[in-house]
């Protein structure tokens, strides 16, 4: 594209913002994970899905955060899955890096719920 001046302008995107704890965007099944840890997840869960192990599996599950009637936020899971063999209902979150707000969001979470969120080692 050329101005009225002679000169081209030149539009540039700006550069793809790396993850802070080198976690790299993953694609499986046409759905995004934040990490190869959690796509790696996703493909044993399946397999756990595909032999009868479990059911209902649930990506990204969102649980609202509301204290004393007020809205604090909400805490987004990476699975949710009932156990075939006791209807368990489990919450996983796959982490490498603890953060102090998930930490904070996961305690308010289970103190809320009445839920576990297991953790899973990236």
């Amino acid at each position: 594209m050329s101005d009225t001046d002679g000169f081209e302008t030149v539009y540039h995107s700006p550069p793809k913002r790396k993850n802070k704890y080198g976690a790299k965007k993953t694609f499986v099944d046409g759905v995004a994970f934040d990490s190869k840890a959690e796509a790696r997840r996703y493909g044993e869960l399946k397999l756990l899905l595909h032999g009868g192990l479990i059911a209902d599996l649930e990506l990204q599950p969102k649980f609202p955060i509301h204290v004393n009637g007020k809205k604090i936020g909400f805490y987004k899971a990476d699975f949710q899955y009932r156990e075939v063999t006791d209807d368990h209902i489990t919450i996983e979150d796959v982490k490498g890096h603890k953060t102090p707000v998930y930490k904070l969001k996961k305690k308010l979470v289970e103190a809320i719920y009445g839920i576990e969120i297991v953790e899973v080692k990236a």
